[in-house]
Parts: structure tokens; C-alpha cells; sequence
């Protein structure tokens, strides 16, 4: 359980965005408290939001054994919906940018000036569970663990899926100058090649769930 739950806690934490904040902030004046502050952001976010899912998980009654198709069918119609989600950004054309009406996102107008109050905000934003998040805690809500075992299991994929903080700021604590110069290096690709990643992401995810959810309702 834990195993499944963290692999897709590893697709869904692998966002371009998230670190692409994580390297304007440790570029920023006080590179460690706005990272700092960032990541608790990301953290408290993950951690309610899987607390939250978790619960409404477990009141439908899916971690029982009665409901193993119901609880199977819930991942295989996941895994659809992240598939399809893949699918349509691969087909779409990205539209050229209209300088003179291309507006900056929320995201991108806090972080245009980094400070540590709004670095907390952002991270809580850009932390709000996305489907594949949800796709993890969904396994974690629908085995039959005991209380132990799902918290060790939650903690595993928050801290997996905020990995694209705390990894650059660890880096940072331990040689500041050389992870700055690389993640600056890093960004250009990061931005030249962010949606392939996303589509990547997202079709791996829901391939992993459809299969996973079929073999279910097979094999039950």
C-alpha cells in the first residue's frame, strides 16, 4: 500500500512549477527564510488536504472488504480521468503569447517580488491537491491498515510530494552558491519544457491506476 501510494506521490510531485518557485525564492535576498516559509505552505497544505480526502474516503465505507468493486472502480475511473486530462494537453497547441495582453498569473505576481509572508501563501496555492495527489491518498483511504500504518503512509506521500521544496533547500543549506547557479541553469529548461513533463506525468498516472484498478475488478 504505502509502495503504490508513493509511487504516485512521486508523479504528482514532479511539478515544474513547484520548483521553478523553489528557485526564484532561494535566489531571492533571504533565499532561507522565504524557502523556509514556502515549504511550510506546501506541507500544511498537503497534509490537511490528505487528512480531508482521507476522511471523506473513509466515510463512504470503500476500505471495507464488501466494497472492493466500488473501491476499484473508484481508482479505474481515476485513472480514466488523469489519462484523458493527459491526453487532451498532448493534442492541444499551445497558443502563441500576446505581449500586449498576456496577463501574469496570481502565482506570478507574488512571486515577482519574493517575500517570506506571501512565499507561505504560494505555498499553500500551489500545494492544493491535484488528481493524481488525490490518485495516492485514494490508495492509502481504501486499504485495510490499521491507524499505525496510514499515518506512516500519509507522511510518506507528503513528504514526496513537497520533494521539489525541501530537496532544493536542503541543497541550498548545504552549498548555497552552486544549487543556485544550478537550479538558474535549470529554469530555462524547466520553462521550455514543463507542459512534456506535465503530460508525462499524467499519462504514466493514469496508466498506473487503469491497470491497476482493472486488475481488481478482474481478479475480484
Amino acid at each position: 500500500m504505502i509502495l503504490q501510494a508513493a509511487g504516485l506521490a512521486l508523479l504528482a510531485a514532479l511539478s515544474p512549477t513547484a520548483l521553478l518557485v523553489a528557485a526564484v525564492y532561494l535566489g531571492s535576498a533571504r533565499p532561507r527564510l522565504t524557502g523556509t516559509l514556502y515549504l511550510a505552505g506546501a506541507i500544511l497544505m498537503s497534509l490537511v488536504m490528505s487528512l480531508v480526502v482521507l476522511a471523506i474516503l473513509r466515510n463512504t465505507g470503500l476500505s471495507h472488504h464488501s466494497q472492493r468493486e466500488p473501491r476499484y472502480g473508484l481508482r479505474l475511473g481515476l485513472g480514466v480521468v488523469i489519462l484523458a486530462a493527459g491526453i487532451v494537453l498532448a493534442k492541444r497547441k499551445p497558443k502563441a503569447p500576446d505581449p500586449g495582453k498576456a496577463k501574469p498569473g496570481l502565482v506570478s505576481r507574488m512571486i515577482a517580488n519574493p517575500a517570506p509572508a506571501s512565499a507561505f501563501a504560494v505555498g499553500l496555492l500551489l500545494f492544493a491537491p491535484g488528481i493524481t495527489f488525490i490518485a495516492a491518498l485514494q490508495v492509502i483511504a481504501t486499504a485495510k491498515a490499521s491507524l499505525k500504518l496510514t499515518a506512516a503512509a500519509i507522511i510518506v506521500v507528503v513528504v514526496i510530494n513537497v520533494a521539489l521544496v525541501w530537496l532544493p533547500l536542503v541543497l541550498h543549506l548545504v552549498a548555497p552558491g552552486l544549487t543556485a547557479r544550478k537550479l538558474t541553469a535549470f529554469n530555462s529548461w524547466l520553462r521550455a519544457n514543463g507542459n512534456k513533463i506535465l503530460i508525462a506525468v499524467l499519462i504514466a498516472a493514469g496508466a498506473i491506476m487503469i491497470g491497476n484498478g482493472t486488475y481488481g475488478l478482474v481478479a475480484g
